[in-house]
């Protein structure tokens, strides 16, 4: 069946099928809503609500009004009451439902919401994604930011948005030219492209970009071909003063170019898979510029609007529109894609597992296609609509659009952000599996610690019934990993910065088998030259002379500590009683009693490796030491 798809703002493409009024009350409301002149479309509904003359129909009507102009609070208020006088909802409604409830932060009520929309649409791939995820909300919330986000100058009381740089210019979508006619959906005017210079590190003198790629109808945003010669635009149906509509009366959207002629963007021209009947905009280029990218209701989609790929040709012909897939693509809204420059593919989504609204997602380039979909978490997503994301690698900075600032007379404006990277995209799903170096069983409620290459731990869990513990670390980052388990000997792996994606590991512990004290092999720990503080590494060894000390809790222990042989006798002498007092106090603070502990501090008089004034550095880093020595107490 044909789906017709309109846009917020030349925004988003949203499936509203064409209704014929309920009936007489509604007409008026449901004309304008059909017109897409939704600000008139919501005081006509609440004009029914306020004269009691509302039901099922309007309240829901009405929420779709308020959900098109994403006035979250309004759209969750009549969905809620939609539901209550409806026995059988809408799945579309349901879903809907839940992301303004996650759009005002109500989550609870919004995973409720989708438990009662999968069950109503348990073959909608959005249904089966949040049944195979039900943590994804916390996951999304309590990751750690990769970006900071701030608002970007060259904003307006009106919408802008679409950041897009080429050649240090700024280009991006406004609603600011007054000169405009109002558009209905917003009751803003039309939009324009316009271009800003960058001065220091701002842009600042926003201009209408030169040539003919403006026009009396929207206009939408942009990509530019790698030798600056070509812009790719989306734009109403319009072309040589004629505008079209498809068969039943909608104008869509269309993607076209223009050529850049004398330092204008002139000879503009439509794309051939474009169609009157359905629309295609928001293009993106791959690094090359040989493959566009771009979001499209036409038939044979997914959802409301799915993203595609065509291939340009050298003569600039076009080969024929191929969608991105499943892994992509949902019964949802897929947009606004960018391609970086190693082929990553960022884009906007409400059909993947978001926190409200549009969310920005990446996918990893994989052969042919692309990898598995990820949310790009806050700050750069929000309870909002967030979208148009771009990303210049090098410079490690970019640009996010999002209505995110509030609703003004019932409609949220879009603003641009910039966005700089403070962490690396890469995750890595780490997997530690603990178990016995002998019998190969698995070994539950073994503490497994994750330092980072700073010696920071940055991450714990205790092994389950499997002898499995699971972390979400941030790639690109050297990890020690270290185990303790009672009865075992700790021990420690390693993951090294290159592991990318699902990383299985096992660490296999040594049983403790004697009480012996001679037996028991306690190694000592090193100091860093002139300094007494416990190093990461130390107080992994350390963590096995308390773990040993705990198991038998009538041993004693000697600590002797050492140092090399550079300063003088009664300098070493006072660092090395520093040392023993420094490795004393990290066992008496992590539970062993004072009097199970002796000390002595022994300068350089007894060194492990006699190489007097000769030593080498990893000799010296030997000499510098706390050794242990275990014994039973006598009662």
């Amino acid at each position: 069946m044909k789906k017709n798809f309109y846009t917020i703002t030349l925004l988003l493409f949203i499936g509203l099928l064409s209704v014929k009024a309920q009936n007489k009350s509604t007409e008026k409301a449901d004309k304008y809503f059909d017109r897409l002149q939704y600000v008139k479309a919501a005081e006509e509904y609440e004009e029914l609500v306020e004269d009691n003359e509302a039901d099922a129909y309007v309240y829901k009507k009405l929420a779709d009004t308020y959900y098109n102009l994403y006035d979250s609070t309004n759209a969750q208020k009549y969905y809620g009451l939609y539901l209550q006088n409806e026995e059988s909802p809408e799945a579309e409604a349901l879903y809907r439902y839940a992301q303004m409830l996650k759009a005002n932060e109500n989550y609870d009520e919004s995973e409720k919401i989708m438990s009662q929309f999968a069950a109503t649409a348990p073959n909608d791939a959005r249904a089966r994604s949040f049944k195979n995820n039900k943590d994804y909300l916390n996951n999304i919330l309590n990751s750690k930011p990769k970006f900071e986000v701030k608002a970007s100058g060259v904003n307006t009381e009106l919408s802008d948005f679409g950041g897009y740089i080429y050649n240090d210019k700024l280009y991006f979508v406004s609603a600011r030219n007054k000169s405009r006619r109002d558009y209905g959906w917003n009751d803003q005017p039309t939009l324009d492209v316009y271009v800003a210079e960058k001065v220091d590190d701002t842009y600042q003198d926003a201009k209408l970009v030169e040539g003919e790629v403006n026009s009396k109808y929207h206009e939408g945003t942009i990509s530019i071909s790698p030798d600056g010669k070509t812009i790719y635009f989306t734009r109403n149906d319009y072309l040589d003063g004629d505008y079209n509509k498809s068969s039943n009366g909608i104008g869509q959207l269309k993607i076209y170019k223009a050529s850049l002629v004398n330092g204008e963007w002139d000879d503009v021209q439509e794309l051939s898979f474009n169609d009157s009947e359905y629309s295609t905009g928001h293009t993106a280029l791959s690094p090359d510029g040989n493959i566009m990218y771009f979001s499209s209701d036409m038939p044979g989609g997914s959802g409301e609007s799915d993203l595609y790929k065509v291939s340009i040709n050298d003569d600039g012909t076009f080969g024929e529109p191929e969608n991105l897939g499943s892994g992509i693509n949902t019964p949802g809204r897929e947009s606004f894609p960018f391609v970086d420059s190693e082929g990553t593919l960022y884009f906007s989504s409400d059909g993947h597992l978001g926190i409200g609204g549009l969310d920005v997602f990446y996918a990893k380039a994989e052969g042919n296609g692309f990898g598995d979909v990820t949310n790009l978490g806050q700050p750069v997503n929000s309870s909002g609509d967030d979208f148009a994301f771009y990303f210049d690698l090098n410079e490690e900075k970019g640009f996010v659009s999002s209505n995110r600032g509030g609703v003004e007379k019932n409609v949220a404006n879009d603003n641009i952000y910039e966005v700089t990277q403070i962490a690396p995209l890469e995750e890595i799903m780490l997997e530690v599996k603990v178990v016995d170096s002998e019998s190969n069983e698995v070994i539950s409620g073994a503490e497994v610690l994750i330092y980072d290459n700073n010696d920071d731990q940055v991450a714990s869990a205790m092994s389950d019934i499997d002898g499995l513990s699971n972390f979400k670390l941030q790639g690109k980052i050297a990890y020690d990993v270290q185990v303790n388990a009672e009865g075992y000997k700790s021990n420690s792996a390693v993951v090294s910065e290159d592991e990318v994606g699902e990383v299985n590991l096992v660490v296999k512990l040594d049983p403790i088998k004697t009480v012996d004290p001679e037996n028991i092999d306690l190694k000592p720990i090193y100091f860093e030259f002139d300094k007494s503080s416990i190093t990461a590494e130390a107080a992994f060894e350390l963590d096995k002379v308390i773990q040993t000390l705990n198991k038998y809790p009538k041993m004693n222990i000697l600590v002797e500590s050492h140092t090399d042989t550079r300063g003088s006798d009664s300098y070493n002498q006072k660092l090395s009683e520093r040392r023993a007092k420094a490795t004393v106090d990290y066992l008496i603070e992590n539970g062993i009693p004072e009097d199970r502990i002796s000390s002595n501090g022994l300068g350089e008089t007894q060194p492990k490796i006699d190489c007097g004034q000769n030593c080498t550095e990893e000799e010296h880093q030997k000499n510098r030491r706390s050794e242990f020595t275990l014994a039973l107490k006598i009662d």
